[in-house]
Parts: structure tokens; sequence; C-alpha cells
């Protein structure tokens, strides 16, 4: 099969986000495949927000230590092979078509006992492959949502790390912060060491009751290590961090915020974890690592002329972030928003937060079934903005070009900004829209 046919077979699996929560049928199919979530120590990624950059922070810090990395990401910005990268780069079309078919009559026969394989399951199955064929030194797990039912749990993490639990999915997780951190709190296993991003007390409650039940070692932000000193810097952000073994200064992170320089934190955290013993990592080798950094789609500068800036903040607790992130680092005079968000978020709290930002909103869709219509989407942004700032555009891309012309017209020197965000796939039609290099 080409590239093309095996993406289409996978999609017809379903979403991801329409699934039946059990690990029964991966659990199946792996052991069919021999178990090659086995076959590597696994650190695995848990929490609302920040999963996708703290993998790739880790895995940076983990190829620099010349270790071979698995990384598995969801969801993807613009190509599905994205997800499953190996030394940072995605699969082939041609690897990613024979990883499919090697792995396929073993799905069908899971098919076969009425266990059929869903579509995140199918990715998950494909990297855990992958990545025990290559073979990885390690492999950098992403769940994909929640933690206990996650088709990734299938995995045993040495290291399990929890990023900030927010409201987010509460339809699957549950309708607050305990019942959603006890679904996340699931990844940590046994014998294992947890890293815990700084949570809401009514968070961090449920998993360090977790962690005592199973017996793992707790490292806290902010107790164990942490984000020391951080000033803005060109470009980023220039840090000072407590690591479980030492302390690391003068380290450049290409990344805005200081949610950012927290991901950092806790990806040096896991690392030094999983290294094991007592001495540091060497301090140019954390240097250079994170200096190389990026996330592509989270505060992502696009465009210089005027300055766009992309997002992914699809909930209220991301987007608080996002937003401090953006004041602290762009130093803009006034700026247009453009917004496409999915009809099953917490659309109000996003438009609450964007308020006081955004000089001009304009509304839009992205290329999700799931977009919220921008229609229904000014009637909730209008109320809060007044209708003298909202502006209705059908198509993204025609909402990109009237907000950077709307910029443009302000002058160079204006100190006029765009602003693009609202849900990851906003983000990752934006990127191919503008053409931003860097997917990866």
């Amino acid at each position: 099969m080409d590239y093309r046919a095996v993406e289409r077979a996978i999609m017809e699996r379903g979403v991801e986000w329409d699934f039946e929560p059990t690990l029964d049928r991966i659990a199946a199919l792996l052991d069919v495949l021999g178990s090659p979530q086995r076959a590597y120590p696994v650190i695995h990624i848990a929490g609302t927000n920040g999963k996708t950059s703290t993998a790739r922070l880790t895995e940076a810090l983990l190829k620099e230590r010349n270790l071979r990395v698995g990384r598995f990401t969801s969801p993807h910005l613009v190509s599905v092979r994205e997800r499953i990268t190996v030394d940072g780069e995605p699969l082939s079309e041609e690897r990613f078509a024979e990883v499919y078919e090697e792995i396929i009559p073993y799905v069908e026969l899971t098919d076969t006992q009425g266990r059929r394989i869903q579509f995140f399951e199918l990715l998950t199955a494909m990297a855990f492959a992958a990545f025990a064929d290559t073979p990885v030194d390690v492999g950098v797990i992403e769940a994909g949502m929640g933690g206990s039912w996650d088709a990734t749990n299938v995995a045993d993490g040495t290291v399990s790390v929890i990023t900030p639990i927010s409201l987010d999915h509460t339809d699957r997780l549950g309708p607050d912060i305990p019942s959603i951190a006890g679904e996340k709190a699931g990844i940590i296993k046994p014998g294992s060491t947890t890293v815990l991003a700084q949570q809401e007390l009514a968070a961090a409650e449920v998993l360090m009751r977790r962690a005592a039940e199973v017996g793992a070692v707790v490292a806290r932000e902010g107790l164990e290590f942490g984000v020391l000193n951080r000033e803005v810097a060109i470009g980023g952000q220039l840090l000072t961090l407590r690591g479980l073994k030492g302390v690391y200064d003068e380290v450049y992170l290409p990344l805005y915020g200081a949610h950012q320089a927290s991901n950092a934190a806790c990806a040096l955290a896991a690392v030094e974890a999983l290294t094991g013993g007592d001495d540091p990592l060497d301090v140019d080798l954390v240097r250079q690592a994170f200096a190389q950094a990026a996330s592509p789609g989270r505060m992502e500068v696009v465009r210089r002329t005027p300055t766009v800036v992309i997002d992914a903040a699809h909930n209220p607790g991301g987007m608080q972030a996002t937003l401090e992130g953006l004041h602290e680092a762009f130093d803009f005079a006034k700026v247009v928003g453009v917004v496409a968000v999915m009809r099953d978020k917490d659309v109000d709290a996003l438009l609450e937060l964007l308020e006081p930002v955004l000089d001009e909103i304009i509304v839009t869709r992205n290329s999700s079934p799931r977009s919220m219509s921008p229609e229904e989407l000014a009637a909730l942004a209008e109320p809060l903005f007044g209708e003298e700032r909202v502006h209705l555009v059908e198509r993204l891309d025609d909402a990109i070009d009237q907000a950077i012309g709307a910029a443009d017209a302000e002058g160079e020197f204006s100190g006029t900004g765009v602003f693009i965000t609202g849900s990851v796939v906003t983000a990752g039609d934006a990127r191919q829209l503008l053409k931003a290099d860097g997917s990866r």
C-alpha cells in the first residue's frame, strides 16, 4: 500500500475523540505483536496542557546524550506522521506504510475477536512497534486523553510526568479537577518515579495519593525541582533550573512563556530520574539540547512583518498560560485575533480570556467537522467584545488575510500583531496556509 492508502485506512477506523474507553483491545493487539512497548524504557507524559512541548523537550535532552529516542505525541498539526518520530524525525511515508503493513494482519486478527481496533489504538500500536523495530533506547510517550484507560497506558513508564491539570474533556474525564486528576494518575506505576508539574491542590492530593498507593517516588515542581530564575530574552528566555541532581544556569530556551520554562524543568527532572545515579547532567549538554528545542504551533512566530503568532490553546488553562506569555514576550500596541474553536470546548471561557487582549477578533472555522460555525462563535463573542470589534469570516485563509491586512493598514511601526488561536487544528491549518517550516 502507498502512504495515502494507509492514511485513508487508518482514518476509516474512526476519530480519536469518539471511542470506547478500555485497554482490552490495545492490550490484546500488543500481546499478539509480542509486547513491543516493553522493549525499551518509557517516559510517559499525561496532563491537560503542555504534554507535547514537554515530550519534545525531553526528547531533546535524551538525543543530546546520544540516545536514540522514539517520540509518540498527539494530535498532529498537519500530517499524521508527526505523531511517530525517531530521533526527532517523523517516519517517512515509506516507513510509515511499512509499519502499518507489518502490523495490520494482527490488527485484523484482533478485529475478528470482537475487539475492533480504533484509530488512536492503531497509531499507538504502530508507534510501539516502530520503536521496538528501530530499536530505540528510550520511548517518550504522550497520553492521548486521560491516563488510566488511554491506549498508551499499556506501557509501564519507568518515569511518569504529569503536566498541569485543568478542566478539559469533562464529558470523558469527569466534571471536576479531582475526577480528571484521578484519570491522569493512572499512568503512575508501581516503583516508578513521578515528576509532577505545579498543580492545583485538588489535583495534587489525588496524584500524591496514587503515588503513595503504588509506591512511586515523587518529584514535585517547586520543591524537589523547578525554575529558579527566568528572564525574557530575544526569541525566548534565559533560565536557571534546579533539577533533581544539580543546578543548571544560563540555559537559553527558544520558547515563550512561564509555562514553557515549567515544561523544561519537568523534562529535565524526568531525564535525570531516568538516568539514575547521583551525578547531575552536564550543564553544557542541557544548554545545547534546550537551545535547539522547538514546539511548533505553541506560541510560534510564523511571520515577522507584521508579526503573526500561532498557538494551539483550546481550553481555559492553556489559554491563560498562552496569553500571559504573549503579554510578556511581545510588546504589541494592538492585537488582531483570528479565532476558530471546537464546539465541544468551553468557548465562553476562552472568549472571556481573549477579550481584554484582542482589539479586534475575526471569528472563523477550521478544517475539523467539530469546528464551531463562525455564526455561532460570533453570537457568543459579540456580547463580550461588542459588535464593532467582531468580524465574521467563513474561511480561515480569508480570515488570516483580513487580519494581516488590518495589521498592515496600521503601518509597519504601529506595533500591531496577529494572534491565531483556539485549537490544535486551527494552529495546524494556519501553519499550512502560511507555509511555516518545522512542523516536525
